[in-house]
């Protein structure tokens, strides 16, 4: 008795350990589960975080004299202005550690310069890039400046130390033959070239080009010049810009945009622009050129900015209107006018400043409205955008009886995404270039005006293109097999049938995307015509050789042992095969002229791409077969044998007993591998990856590839810039394929579910 107490005190302290651990190791598994998800929610929400402007620092300051420029160096450390007597002053912003051993304040003046000849005075200061400044005259001199900063190190101290430099010398620059006053003005330059657009007082509007026989970037550069008159029917200019391609020139007259061709020797009349206003009495006011020079952005009185750019039609390319964007000001009396545009240097945001001093951001590619308030009371002379758009520099002024106080205003800026929103993840956006708006997928570009397209919908779509046809391929496949396996074939053969094929499972996928892309895809491609050939004569032959060992003699069937009956297909099926591929050639030849592929591509207009879906649902298919087949197998063959038996002494047949028995009662479980067959093909990486071209494209058909989530992850995030709005987009597709893997789970067990209760009473 003390022995059998003994033995059941052991066992009752095996089954509470093995209890407890099965408790904690399923708890663990939820906890990690949960774990994953809010990380993947705490790497996205940055992205649809909204736009922040928060004051930093002002300097007040007292001067006779406008601003016309300010500008701040990348930190935000020093900013300056340049004034109408064309003087440039650098101040220190802030205190900072290093500046405190300095004895450095706010509002220091860091180096004060004058930039024109005394008794000048300057008229308007234009800005390309992010340093190059040309300052004109009411005496109609032309200069370039850069303004431009240093880090010093001193006594383990750190120091901005601004500098001006005169990129083309200190002497003026001649932009008209006749050295006629200039009213209106833009440039734009590159290494080589130096391109000027101006209207002059006489009413010409001329181009003039500056060619270097090196480099602009050395001061002694030699350069050559070419003056051009484009037209002198013009009586008004409001605005010229170049796009920074030194291509084209935008002259706005009133409501009118004139766009020009602009080449070494000439200018041409590309095309015009007359907005159509929806209200009367509209009319523009103001425009400028997005980042990239693709987009032209125009205001008007009624508080609205139009985005226009180049769109290919049937009579060639043209200028449409693309969008509108408007700021959100519950004014009785109508919208105030915009009075100035400022567009980012390297990304499609632009801010707009209105007659009451209101500013807004915007950004054109997502339709975004992302900010909206007013930065100072006073009237506002000047605003620049710091180099990493993380700031703004406002210079504000108010009258006095004897002088002019002005105020120096520092912004920080938080807009780290503006390019993200639910628009343009998932619906249409029409992007620069465009015929029309469409779901695009495109992260990376060699150009730094590149417009990102971060269309979730292609990605999304690859990957159920991909796991569709790769059931299509697998399921009857694997569900047949298993059906077979486990209700007809002899025990003997069937242990040794069931361990092989669970073993392919075993496989590497990498293995498979590998002969996929390099084997696969170029066979299938020279033989095309076979591939749909085996789907015909695959099942034929083994219907024949069904029919025809039905009909065998009783004593020569039974010569063949049991077990070795079905092995009698192999040969069927490779002869089948083997048949296949003879006939291609004369296939494509008798109906192809010689080359299906062609054919497929000329004839019939379809893309024809080698690394197609095709490909990815066989590799595919045989990745998930032996999980479909595993599951679906002992599913059927734990069918309780007095149900069979039950059904077969009433007289049904196998084939009725199967097919009203067995596989209603094995329902539940045969679902069940179908479902962990679809996730399995939902989340594959490999294959996928290795066996098509990986191209971002909503299209059903086989012949071309795809773009799944899980490859896409796997492409791009080693080379994704950590906290990028392109690193959080990939983490929200790892997101998606978790809530599309989590759907497909839930649907999956509330399936089985209601199976196993309608089922479980037989």
């Amino acid at each position: 008795m003390a022995k059998v107490s003994k033995s059941n005190r052991s066992r009752e302290l095996k089954n509470s350990v093995a209890k407890w651990l099965v408790t904690v190791g399923g708890i663990s598994v939820l906890f990690t589960l949960v774990l994953i998800f809010l990380y993947l929610l705490y790497v996205i929400k940055p992205i649809f975080e909204s736009a922040t402007v928060e004051p930093v620092t002002q300097i007040a300051l007292t001067t006779k004299t406008e601003t016309l420029s300010v500008g701040v160096d990348e930190l935000k450390e020093v900013a300056y202005q340049i004034s109408q007597s064309g003087n440039i002053n650098f101040y220190h912003l802030k205190t900072s550690d290093e500046q405190a051993k300095n004895q450095y304040q706010s509002g220091d003046v860091a180096l004060s310069q004058p930039l024109v000849e005394q008794g000048d005075i300057l008229s308007q200061v234009i800005s390309f890039g992010l340093d190059n400044k040309l300052l004109l005259t009411e005496q109609g001199k032309i200069q370039l400046i850069k303004p431009s900063f240093q880090a010093q190190y001193t006594d383990n101290s750190r120091e901005i130390v601004p500098r001006v430099s005169y990129p083309l010398g200190e002497s003026s620059l001649v932009i008209d033959e006749q050295d006629e006053t200039i009213s209106v003005l833009d440039f734009a330059m590159s290494d080589e070239k130096m391109v000027f657009v101006a209207f002059t007082q006489d009413s010409r509007l001329i181009y003039t080009s500056f060619i270097a026989e090196d480099d602009f970037s050395y001061s002694d550069s030699d350069y050559e010049t070419n003056f051009i008159e484009i037209s002198d029917e013009f009586t008004d200019v409001d605005e010229v810009y170049i796009s920074p391609d030194l291509n084209l020139a935008f002259v706005r007259s009133h409501s009118t945009v004139f766009v020009y061709d602009l080449d070494d020797d000439s200018a041409s009349l590309r095309a015009t622009i007359n907005p159509e206003f929806s209200q009367a009495n509209t009319y523009l006011t103001t425009m400028a050129l997005l980042s990239g020079g693709s987009s032209l952005l125009l205001g008007d009185n009624q508080g609205q900015v139009s985005q226009w750019f180049e769109v290919a039609t049937d009579n060639g390319r043209q200028f449409k209107q693309v969008r509108t964007f408007k700021s959100q000001t519950n004014a009785t009396q109508g919208e105030p006018a915009i009075s100035a545009i400022y567009p980012e240097q390297f990304r499609k945001s632009f801010y707009t400043l209105n007659e009451q001093g209101e500013l807004n951001i915007f950004y054109t590619t997502s339709d975004a409205h992302l900010w909206q308030g007013t930065l100072v009371e006073e009237n506002m002379q000047a605003l620049a955008i710091a180099p990493r758009a993380d700031g703004l520099v406002v210079m504000s002024e108010s009258l006095n009886t004897d002088s002019v106080k002005q105020t120096l205003h520092v912004f920080s800026v938080h807009n780290e995404h503006p390019e993200v929103t639910w628009h343009a993840l998932w619906q249409e956006v029409w992007y620069e270039g465009y015929a029309e708006p469409d779901y695009i997928w495109q992260s990376t570009s060699g150009s730094d005006d590149f417009e990102a397209k971060f269309s979730l919908v292609p990605i999304s779509f690859g990957t159920i293109k991909a796991a569709l046809y790769a059931m299509l391929f697998a399921v009857p496949i694997a569900l047949t097999a298993a059906i077979y396996t486990a209700y007809f074939m002899t025990p003997g053969l069937r242990k040794k049938v069931k361990p092989t094929i669970e073993m392919m499972e075993a496989l590497p996928t990498v293995i498979l995307g590998f002969l996929a892309g390099l084997w696969l895809a170029p066979l299938m491609e020279a033989y095309l015509p076979a591939v749909f050939l085996l789907f015909i004569f695959l099942p034929l032959s083994t219907l024949i050789t069904a029919f025809v060992w039905h009909n065998l003699p009783r004593d020569l069937k039974t010569k063949v042992p049991e077990t070795l009956a079905p092995l009698i297909l192999i040969p069927v099926i490779i002869l089948a095969a083997y048949a296949a591929f003879a006939l291609s050639p004369v296939l494509e030849l008798v109906f192809f002229g010689g080359d299906m592929r062609q054919y497929i591509t000329n004839d019939l207009g379809i893309d024809f791409d080698q690394r197609n879906a095709l490909v990815v649902g066989i590799a595919m298919g045989f990745a998930v077969i032996p999980t479909i087949f595993s599951m679906a197998e002992d599913a059927i063959f734990s069918v309780p044998t007095h149900l069979t038996s039950g059904s077969l002494a009433l007289g049904a047949t196998q084939w009725q007993t199967l097919a009203k028995v067995v596989l209603l009662t094995a329902s539940p479980g045969i679902f069940s591998a179908v479902m962990m067959g679809l996730g399995r093909a939902v989340g594959e990486t490999m294959i996928v990856l290795m066996a098509t071209g990986n191209t971002p494209i909503l299209d059903w058909s086989i012949f071309q590839g795809m773009r799944t989530l899980a490859a896409n992850i796997a492409v791009e995030m080693p080379e994704s810039e950590v906290g990028s709005s392109h690193y959080r987009i990939l983490f929200l597709a790892a997101f998606v394929l978790f809530v599309f893997t989590f759907i497909f789970n839930t649907i999956a067990e509330f399936v089985r579910q209601r199976l196993r209760e309608k089922y479980s009473s037989m």
